[in-house]
């Protein structure tokens, strides 16, 4: 017996590109099919399936289309929600749709213990910081009693960070779970972790992260994907599966070996598959002829992030953590309310700005509104 375990979908995200919003799409319909394809008893989803509490048409449609499918070729799914995608008021439309969801899939988000022929299920949908989080511990006492009891594997499904596994997005540690289940299925945090296996717990712990890099995100260079457990012995054994994904290139230069770089990237990109690009230049003191590479780059890619960097600050901001980069931009989205926006002012705007170049950030500010302008007519 085995199952998938797939996480952080964020159906309905907004994009400032079509073709990012199907990519969103996409990568849930191959997990769906690869599913479907090895034959996996049943789908755990760890939360935030959609990306907001009342997701887009589109979204709706997708998630119902792919659910149906696993119905269809008799693979039962399981649910709980995220902190992007519960309801935060009882009136919220998405109540209805998760209460019509039974013939298709199963919501665990109360704790309430589900069988699927002799594997215990439990589920908890996300609970925020302070005294949510404090009855969510209390709630662990409770149905650890029962997985104790158990004979068969015992599945558990969050929505939450660990300390562990994201210390920034922590809100638990590991040594808070419930100790008696054999595989510990969680959501939330983007980037793959584990499987990871503690002495002090019954079995592995992974968070196969986002099926897609979100709207929040900064380009990088990872993997996406899920796990499939296989579950035919008294061990949960967990495989990674790489799911197939739009090409991305980091790209850290200094401004005289940008254009060397730029043609190297230019080489590998398949125009049929544009990729998405992080872009990190150093030693900036023609912003003009920067311009005129990013432009000769632009034709080959679909979007990008760009970093301009002065010698003075270099170290600072090529050896800053990703998750730093991230949550400056997630930020600065939900500020501005544009993704598009976000990315100009986080990536291009605020190194110049740093850098006391007043004079070049007015340029790429005009620079930008023109650009705007004739995306707008097209």
């Amino acid at each position: 017996m085995k199952f998938s375990h797939i996480s952080d979908t964020h159906l309905g995200q907004y994009r400032s590109k079509k073709e990012r919003e199907d990519d969103t799409y996409n990568a849930f319909k191959q997990a769906i099919e690869i599913s479907i394809k090895d034959k996996v008893d049943f789908v755990i989803f760890s939360g935030d399936i959609f990306d907001k509490a009342q997701p887009p048409n589109d979204a709706i449609l997708h998630m119902m289309e792919q659910l149906n499918r696993l119905k269809e070729n008799g693979i039962e799914s399981y649910f709980v929600l995220g902190d992007h995608d519960q309801p935060k008021v009882e009136q919220n439309a998405i109540h209805w749709l998760y209460s019509s969801l039974t013939k298709v899939s199963h919501h665990l988000g109360d704790g309430n213990p589900v069988y699927f022929k002799n594997v215990l299920l439990v589920g908890f949908d996300y609970h925020s910081d302070g005294h949510d989080i404090e009855s969510l511990q209390e709630e662990f006492k409770k149905i650890d009693l029962i997985a104790k009891e158990h004979d068969g594997h015992k599945i558990i499904v969050l929505h939450q960070g660990l300390n562990e596994a994201h210390s920034y997005a922590g809100q638990l540690n590991a040594n808070d779970l419930p100790k008696n289940f054999t595989y510990y299925a969680i959501g939330d945090i983007h980037e793959k972790f584990g499987p990871k296996k503690y002495g002090f717990l019954g079995g592995p712990l992974a968070y196969p992260g986002s099926t897609e890099i979100s709207s929040t995100e900064a380009i990088k260079e990872t993997k996406k994907g899920f796990f499939e457990v296989d579950i035919s012995s008294a061990e949960a054994i967990p495989k990674w599966i790489e799911l197939d994904m739009r090409p991305r290139f980091e790209i850290k230069t200094s401004a005289d070996e940008l254009h060397a770089k730029i043609d190297e990237v230019i080489s590998k990109i398949d125009e049929k598959h544009k990729p998405l690009v992080s872009l990190k230049i150093t030693d900036v003191h023609d912003w003009k002829s920067i311009q005129q590479e990013i432009a000769r780059l632009d034709e080959h890619i679909l979007d990008r992030s760009t970093n301009l960097i002065q010698v003075s600050d270099s170290s600072v901001f090529l050896d800053r953590p990703n998750v730093i980069d991230d949550e400056m931009l997630r930020l600065s989205v939900d500020v501005l309310g544009s993704e598009q926006a976000a990315n100009f002012a986080i990536n291009e705007l605020l190194p110049i700005l740093v850098s006391g170049e007043i004079k070049e950030a007015s340029q790429i500010i005009i620079d930008n509104f023109e650009k705007f302008k004739k995306e707008k007519k097209q």
